[in-house]
């Protein structure tokens, strides 16, 4: 019964697998620009987007798998009853967890920033000079992980001294992969990754927190009637012909215009293309099918948009909850904040709880909670674009989306998905940490006066009273909690997130409509960026 289990599993995963591959091309491919795609970065932006959605769903497997090694009544099934098969059990998901992230650290600072530079420095006359500058200022980014591993790490756990100035860079890197092999490697990886969970940590509260306000409220309110859209922007054409008309009639005598009027007709001109431009997409999208399906399906929108607040609203409240327990009964900052078990009623963390003995809804649940929290990080990169700080360097639109824009989003997601298990954690703490397991505790009865008192056996969920020897943590919870210095700073940018939330919720709540052509048209997009629409 285990074995076919194990095998409709492993089925289960290769599914899931390729449904990821065909949803990563499907998206991609939407948001592509047609004129500048190309096939280095399209299979660079494929592969990342699938490895940061693999990666998600590393959680929900280590959780069942902890809960798998027992029974419903707390006793560990045969295969696990030795204490050796779990420890082989455990450090198979554990070198899963360094391999997905080894691996999201190789995209992130060598074959993004790769691909990305290549991209920037390509020339068709001079493919080798490409090359070269892509590696040197890759070479710059692998500085920057060095830093982080080794000059950051050594300042909690001592090293071996790194070699001197004068040494070669081939001994330097030999160093590197000595130190890595060594036992400090391990920790120094799970510093690493930390490290960039930081980052991650920042998206989230930008981006994740945004789209979660922004995608159901755009569900519920819709887009605007691509008919009156129309009208509107008839009038508005109108509106800067004539304006145009007047102007070059103060000209019509031969008398130059003044300088302020040429500045104001070169601008009504370029609003007058933006709005006849604007004008073609709207009868496109009028005479499109899927305009049509999509005012069909309003109601179910409507449903799908009330249902996402209501979850937001639902994580909100367990994470306010989550902080809140922290900030009473933990130890405080010098511990992280770490508690064990829950002392204040979480409400995710009780339906979880409660769907265990439905096998298999919690792990469907928090499957779902975790494609839910990538979904929003997505609307909400998609609905504000990519900034650094207060500068906004790329638009993320459908079939006009660049190259080096897509590698950003990749790369800013597989941050978001590194800082998504502690987001995940901290909404459902003793879940995360145990799953569902139980454990015997021996309780005693009173039956008879004549008899005595009896003992017998009962099943308790597992928590932080529970032996050592009788649940088992999941890796996700000893990776996290590594270095305590972490988990302060992602208690404190957890109610960055929940500030950041009711604020984009707010913000959401006074925007009126999309326009159904939306992002499609912008003042900055040249007249062949249309042949995509019309071909």
């Amino acid at each position: 019964h285990n074995a076919l289990l194990v095998v409709l599993i492993l089925r289960f995963q290769l599914f899931c697998f390729c449904v990821i591959l065909v949803f990563c091309w499907i998206y991609i491919r939407k948001f592509q620009s047609r004129r500048e795609s190309e096939v280095i970065s399209t299979i660079t932006a494929i592969c990342a987007l699938a490895i940061a959605l693999i990666t998600s769903a590393l959680l929900p497997v280590d959780i069942f798998l902890v809960s798998f090694m027992k029974y419903p009544n707390g006793t560990y099934k045969e295969w696990a009853a030795n204490n050796e098969t779990r420890g082989q059990i455990e450090d198979t998901v554990l070198y899963g967890y360094y391999t997905l992230y080894s691996i999201i650290l190789i995209c992130v600072f060598l074959w993004i920033p790769f691909v990305y530079f290549y991209y920037e420095e390509r020339d068709d006359n001079n493919v080798n000079k490409c090359s070269v500058n892509s590696l040197e200022r890759t070479t710059i980014i692998l500085s920057v992980l060095k830093v982080i591993i080794f000059y950051s790490y050594r300042a909690f756990v001592p090293l071996a001294a790194p070699p001197g100035q004068n040494s070669t860079q081939w001994e330097k890197v030999q160093y590197l992969f000595e130190e890595l092999g060594s036992s400090h490697g391990l920790p120094a990886l799970s510093f690493s990754i930390s490290s960039l969970t930081l980052i991650g940590m920042l998206a989230v509260i930008t981006y994740t927190a945004y789209g979660m306000s922004v995608m159901p409220l755009n569900l519920i309110k819709g887009t605007r009637s691509v008919k009156y859209e129309r009208l509107e922007n008839t009038e508005d054409i109108d509106d800067v012909e004539h304006q145009i008309e007047k102007l070059k009639s103060k000209c019509q005598d031969g008398r130059p215009l003044s300088s302020r009027d040429r500045n104001n007709l070169q601008e009504l001109e370029g609003k007058l293309q933006v709005l006849r431009r604007r004008g073609r997409h709207l009868e496109i999208a009028e005479r499109n099918c899927c305009t049509k399906v999509g005012s069909a399906l309003r109601p179910f929108k409507i449903l799908l948009g009330i249902f996402f607040i209501l979850v937001a609203l639902l994580f909100t409240i367990a994470l306010f909850i989550s902080n809140l327990d922290k900030a009473l009964h933990s130890a405080g900052i010098s511990s992280g904040f770490i508690i064990f078990g829950t002392n204040l009623t979480n409400p995710l963390n009780e339906l979880l709880l409660a769907l265990q003995p439905v096998f298999p809804l919690d792990y469907i649940l928090i499957t779902v909670i975790t494609v839910y929290f990538v979904l929003t990080s997505m609307a909400g990169i998609r609905n504000m674009g990519i900034w650094f700080f207060w500068i906004r360097l790329y638009k993320i639109r459908p079939k006009k989306t660049r190259p080096q824009a897509l590698l950003f989003l990749c790369m800013i997601l597989l941050l978001i998905v590194l800082h998504t298990s502690y987001m995940i954690y901290s909404l459902a703490p003793q879940y995360v940490m145990y799953g569902s397991q139980k454990y015997l505790v021996q309780v005693r009865k009173n039956s008879c006066p004549t008899s005595g008192n009896t003992t017998i056996n009962t099943s308790r969920i597992c928590d932080a009273d529970a032996p050592e020897d009788q649940c088992t943590v999941t890796r996700s919870y000893l990776f996290l909690h590594k270095f305590w210095f972490f988990s302060t700073i992602y208690y404190f940018g957890n109610w960055a997130f929940i500030g950041a939330f009711l604020i984009g919720l707010v913000v959401s709540c006074c925007r009126g409509k999309k326009s159904v052509i939306e992002g499609e048209v912008e003042a900055d997009d040249s007249d062949f960026s249309d042949d995509e629409y019309v071909h």
